[in-house]
């Protein structure tokens, strides 16, 4: 068992993740104070809840760093297995929330099986091109990873989950490119993709997307119903100016104004209290801890070290990317949670999960470097 001392882990990236889970404790707390004025009073109280999600999150984080990342390559197909399952459970036994059905419970508590599949899925793609170093240049290589992420992708869109569709899409072509598939087949199949998404819309898309999608072009169109938090986010964030209004001071997060603020809408109160000051402390924590992860898969000594990595610096990229998107109106809403910031346990503890296998990926280099410790 290796021991997680300071010369054997990345220790800027443990820093820089209990930053953004501490940073986001505090946002949750500020958006929680008019449904609990007493403040942190009981276990039920949101911010007790992400504290014992992030406790949780990095213990899980050290287990999973003390296990060879290998080793889940190894088990790729059968945790990929799983997932699948839990994806289809959704749809027949899952809650329904905001129109979508992506939550079963389990032991009284709420899961988000898309959350978990997300890093199966990228587990799964690097153990495959990892295997065939030789051959992704090939069309039915492509296919084949085409196939792997296609599944997931149905399954997410059938709930339906049109974000994190999106994030599985990215993700695969990032490790595509990196795997030495060839660019012509990526381009021809995103061609076709862009081709196609008329059709898609229509076929696919249920009515609720579809009213999202116009709403987001004209949300006084509904200023009341879908269209009310694309306009409290666009007044959070514009009100909140270079320094914000303070924090626990934001008048559209503490009158209630701005719904779903400890998840999908915490970056809005976050630009209302902190303003443009607090979002760039934000993006700079996310850009280290991005940085940090691609440093990883610099330092691989395996070619599925390095995909695995990179798949995972692409995830949490864009689920950052699209969240703020959502906030300040660059994209349609899309149900997608600010990394290590929004409330929510499936998320958090993935991306402990995901950042245990990347301090996986750096132990095993610093013992080949220094030696192996006690």
């Amino acid at each position: 068992m290796i021991q997680l001392r300071p010369r054997y882990f990345d220790i800027w990236m443990l820093v820089t993740t209990l930053a953004l889970v501490g940073y986001g404790a505090l946002l949750i707390y500020s958006a929680s104070l008019n449904s609990h004025p007493a403040g942190v009073n009981s276990l039920s109280h949101p911010v007790a809840k992400q504290v014992a999600y992030i406790v949780l999150g990095l213990l899980v984080m050290i287990f999973v760093a003390n296990i060879d990342y290998r080793l889940f390559g190894q088990i790729a197909p059968g945790l990929y297995a799983i997932g699948i399952l839990m994806l289809a459970s959704v749809l027949v036994i899952g809650n329904t929330e905001f129109g979508s059905r992506r939550w079963i419970n389990f032991a009284g508590t709420q899961i988000q099986p898309s959350e978990i599949a997300k890093l199966i899925t990228i587990l799964a793609l690097a153990r495959f091109m990892a295997d065939r170093p030789l051959t992704m240049s090939r069309v039915s290589s492509f296919l084949a990873t085409l196939g792997i992420v296609a599944l997931p992708i149905m399954l997410v869109l059938a709930e339906p989950d049109m974000g994190t569709a999106v994030i599985f899409g990215v993700a695969w072509i990032g490790m595509l490119l990196l795997s030495g598939a060839r660019l012509e087949h990526i381009l021809i199949f995103l061609s076709f993709t862009v081709l196609m998404v008329p059709f898609v819309t229509l076929a696919v898309m249920d009515a609720y997307q579809r009213d999202r999608i116009a709403v987001f072009f004209n949300p006084n169109s509904d200023p009341l119903g879908s269209g009310y938090n694309i306009l409290q986010a666009e007044i959070s964030i514009g009100s909140g100016g270079p320094f914000g209004k303070g924090l626990f001071g934001g008048t559209q997060t503490q009158l209630d104004f701005l719904h779903t603020p400890t998840t999908d809408y915490i970056f809005s109160v976050l630009g209302e209290e902190l303003g443009l000051m607090g979002a760039l402390v934000l993006l700079a924590l996310f850009t280290v801890l991005l940085f940090r992860g691609l440093r990883v898969a610099a330092l691989a000594r395996d070619r599925f070290g390095q995909l695995l990595a990179t798949g995972i610096v692409i995830m949490i990229l864009f689920q950052v990317f699209i969240n703020i998107a959502v906030n300040i109106r660059l994209l349609p809403v899309t149900g997608i949670p600010l990394p290590f910031i929004s409330q929510g346990g499936s998320s958090l503890i993935t991306l402990f999960v995901a950042l245990g296998l990347l301090q996986s990926i750096v132990i095993r280099h610093k013992r080949i470097d220094f030696g192996s410790g006690p």
